[in-house]
């Protein structure tokens, strides 16, 4: 494999007159600032960044990265826990100029360039009424988060994000360009709904969105020392909740304002809850949960962009991070009594453990019908290790090994492709189960000398 300083500068120049945005270089002084990620554990030296504006950008540079046999790794919004949107001495084709939202009120659809963040989605949307299945930040890029497959707020009511991922245009190994759904290239539209980014690069997306202006939502906390009680009571009450109700578990540390003082620094089992439906019946549905005796509680009305930015000040770009996950069937005592071990030992204020249920909405669909292939798991559990400083690097990554290693053995198998780092090949195989031959197949009509592969990567 070539590295850019192998490379003529003619053949850059070459480049540069066939693009419309930006190549940025080692010597360029914005360099440093544009190999940035959100985790800020990632330092990787690319050789060469172009920021494209455009379709035609990105397949330029597809071909100039398959002809010079270059390392290519794609950037949406940076958010990848294991730094995968960057890479050391390849191309990084780096979609954050490709930034649109258009909606479509006559079917409630909505089309959104491969570089725009979350946030900048629901700002648009939300003026119209409609929300579009995402995350729990508002900083994610919808590119990364859509193709590994969607865990949100909204998980149980409409779904993964890819269960509402009508049509994608997209840019291949070969350069060029399909339109991709049901109907056209539907291998490709079914491996990319939680297959990542192995089959080329998405330009432009296609959602349905579904009318949502406000939930209730907020935390709940409880005394860690609860936690087993809490966790028994959750795992019943949340598969049998309406669909309406979304409530991911936590561990966690209170790392400040604006939550009360006597919370501050102290470590708790929380409960996050989104909830869409009827306000008149949330009191009596939530009577459950106050039953539990939080030891605090701030639940209320807001507009849905609001709980999708409720954590985005604790979590600026930057940050340490270090990332393992797993799925789970239930939250049985050896479950439970591995967070209280665990959640007692958090090394830092942002470091926490989150369960995402997937049940509703998102567990009846079928578990071959997409790539994602935990349908029949009841919880997406991920562990982060989280801080500012590069010296905690080693404390905040043995908490989190340790936390994984105690409970992985009562786990699912997989994990969900965007709570991961990079785990190896054997991982990635768990991580899709029953799905992961039929994606090798796509893989080798679309991508077969693995062009696409700084990524969870699917070989030919």
């Amino acid at each position: 494999m070539e590295t850019m300083t192998s490379l003529d500068t003619t053949l850059i120049e070459t480049l540069k007159n066939q693009i419309r945005g930006e190549i940025i270089m080692p010597d360029n002084t914005n360099y440093d600032n544009n190999r940035k990620v959100f985790n800020g554990m990632i330092d990787k030296h690319p050789g060469m960044i172009v920021k494209c504006v455009d379709a035609a950008d990105v397949m330029a540079c597809v071909n100039f990265g398959r002809e010079n046999d270059l390392l290519i790794a794609v950037r949406g919004g940076g958010h990848n826990g294991g730094g995968l949107g960057v890479c050391d001495h390849g191309l990084v084709i780096d979609l954050s100029a490709i930034k649109y939202i258009r909606v479509d009120t006559s079917n409630n659809t909505v089309r959104v360039g491969g570089g725009t963040l979350w946030g900048e989605v629901d700002h648009a949307t939300h003026a119209y009424g409609l929300a579009i299945p995402s995350g729990i930040i508002s900083s994610t890029g919808v590119g990364g988060l859509t193709l590994g497959g969607g865990v949100g707020h909204l998980s149980r009511k409409f779904g993964l994000t890819i269960d509402n991922l009508l049509e994608a245009d997209m840019i291949l190994a070969d350069g060029s360009f399909v339109t991709v759904n049901e109907n056209q290239h539907s291998d490709l539209f079914w491996a990319i709904r939680g297959g990542g980014g192995n089959f080329g690069i998405v330009t432009s997306f296609k959602f349905q969105a579904h009318p949502l202006k406000t939930v209730i939502g907020g935390p709940t906390l409880w005394p860690i020392e609860e936690i087993e009680e809490i966790m028994a009571w959750y795992d019943e009450f949340i598969k049998a909740a309406p669909d309406d109700l979304n409530g991911f578990i936590a561990t966690m540390v209170i790392p400040g304002p604006p939550f009360p003082e006597s919370l501050h620094n102290k470590q708790f089992c929380g409960i996050v809850w989104c909830y869409t439906g009827d306000p008149k019946k949330f009191e009596d549905l939530f009577k459950t949960v106050l039953a539990k005796n939080p030891v605090f509680q701030h639940v209320g009305e807001m507009p849905y962009p609001s709980i999708q930015t409720m954590f985005d000040g604790f979590f600026p770009p930057g940050l340490q991070w270090y990332w393992r996950a797993d799925f789970f069937n239930n939250l049985g005592p050896e479950v439970s009594a591995g967070h209280l071990e665990y959640g007692s030992k958090i090394p830092t204020p942002l470091s926490q453990m989150h369960l995402y249920p997937i049940s509703g909405a998102a567990s009846r669909v079928k578990a071959d019908a997409t790539a994602w292939a935990y349908r029949d798991a009841s919880y997406a559990g991920v562990i982060v290790g989280v801080d500012a400083d590069p010296k905690n690097k080693n404390k905040i990554t043995d908490w989190c090994k340790n936390y994984w290693e105690a409970l992985h053995p009562y786990s699912a198998g997989g994990a969900y492709s965007n709570f991961m780092m990079d785990e190896g090949q054997e991982r990635v195989k768990a991580s899709y189960k029953h799905n992961y031959n039929r994606l090798v197949t796509i893989k080798q009509k679309y991508d077969p000398n693995n062009l696409f592969s700084v990524n969870q990567n699917i070989r030919p």
